[in-house]
């Protein structure tokens, strides 16, 4: 891997070498990939992403990926940045732009993390793709498998939306419902991933994988003009994608790429799971696990992986982070639909709610240029939503019948 240093530990600092291991064995803190910035300056340009394909893969010397590693691509990435100025009126604010993910190729930004640790899987020699999810994840896991020709298991709780596990079983994984909560499916996962050797995505390949979130911070700053937002918010579940947002902006201005300064970073959490925000609200140093009641079940994690990582992001770049109760996650979605023509699942409703939180309070100065992350299409939780839209208005087919509607009469 060109210019892959190896993999570090994020507590105790100790390195190591490539290999499908998440945890540091020396003091079990996170490992995380190294990179040689100096050479990949030397090397690459910016202008280089312009001549590579219209989608996450452009920015392939960033990612922990090797030079002949076999890319499993559905065409994932570079989605739409949108200047949202009818949702910016209903929040007070001046500069707001929506990164719509919600259109990646299973819908959500799991297909960044995936499409990373697939290769990593292959290069590795793994055999078999796994991964437990809260639904998002199970469906890109089980497309990318089916692409790569790999078998593939999926863990999910028992009591996950229906459209997500249909989301999940269309390709053919092998789907297993676990009688628990995502906490306690993910422990499950830990030990057969440890019995079976078997590539759990977001377990053993955690390294690797979550690396593929910072190429939500590429595509935002090159749809900027190269450069980087005031503000952005986003939704927090594990505290992966939010910590490597803010690592990709960095590393962009380490390069040179993007102009000096800060970005704000804010998160945003359901009420019902918000072990995070609780966190920093109260001051504290540490994250402390919760027992997950929430209808947003792609962001119900108590016990988050990068819970620590995420509150030290949030404080050491000045910004903020919020909650959202069900019944104002419902609202989000429902005014990022009526305002943007954008229909998001419950954690885009999450972020869109936490964003109307932190720009009532002054948590975002409404002259700073914000970005929310939206990460999932809103056809995977359609019945939180069924029972406030209103019905169709029933009529016979004539011009009279059509006419009388129009009037307020009934037809």
């Amino acid at each position: 891997m060109s210019f892959i240093l190896g993999l570090r530990c994020g507590s105790c600092g100790r390195r190591a070498a490539l290999a499908p291991v998440h945890v540091c064995p020396e003091c079990f803190g996170p490992l995380g990939i190294e990179y040689d910035y100096a050479a990949l300056a030397r090397s690459v340009r910016r202008e280089d992403f312009a001549a590579g394909p219209p989608t996450m893969w452009r920015y392939r010397a960033l990612l922990p990926v090797g030079d002949e590693a076999p890319i499993i691509d559905l065409g994932t990435g570079f989605t739409p940045l949108l200047r949202a100025d009818n949702l910016a009126r209903a929040l007070g604010l001046q500069h707001l732009y929506i990164k719509n993910d919600a259109v990646n190729p299973t819908y959500s930004f799991k297909d960044r993390v995936v499409g990373v640790a697939i290769s990593a899987a292959l290069e590795f020699g793994c055999e078999t793709l796994a991964c437990a999810s809260t639904g998002n994840l199970a469906a890109s896991v089980a497309a990318h498998a089916a692409k790569a020709g790999m078998p593939s298991y999926v863990f999910i709780p028992a009591d996950l939306e229906p459209p997500k596990v249909l989301n999940a079983a269309i390709y053919g994984t092998n789907l297993v419902a676990v009688n628990g909560s995502y906490d306690q499916v993910n422990r499950l996962c830990s030990e057969i991933a440890d019995a079976f050797g078997w590539a759990f995505v977001n377990i053993n390949l955690r390294a690797f994988y979550s690396e593929g979130s910072k190429t939500l911070a590429y595509e935002t700053a090159e749809q900027l003009g190269w450069r980087a937002p005031d503000h952005i918010v986003s939704p927090i579940a594990g505290g992966s994608v939010l910590t490597k947002i803010a690592k990709g902006f960095g590393e962009l201005r380490e390069l040179g790429w993007i102009p000096a300064g800060r970005t704000r970073i804010s998160g945003a959490q359901a009420a019902g799971c918000a072990p995070v925000t609780g966190a920093f609200l109260s001051g504290a140093e540490h994250v402390s696990p919760v027992r997950a009641h929430t209808i947003a079940k792609s962001l119900a994690i108590g016990n988050p992986a990068d819970g620590d990582l995420a509150l030290r992001t949030i404080r050491n770049s000045g910004g903020s982070a919020e909650m959202a109760t069900d019944e104002e996650i419902i609202a989000g979605m429902q005014l990022l639909a009526s305002t943007e023509g954008i229909f998001t699942e419950t954690a885009g409703g999450v972020t869109v709610a936490c964003a109307r939180r932190l720009a009532a309070a002054g948590h975002i100065d409404p002259e700073e240029t914000v970005v929310l992350y939206i990460t999932g299409n809103g056809l995977k939780t359609p019945e939180v939503v069924s029972s406030i839209v209103a019905p169709a208005r029933q009529i016979a087919p004539t011009l009279e019948a059509f006419a009388q509607t129009m009037s307020g009469a009934v037809a």
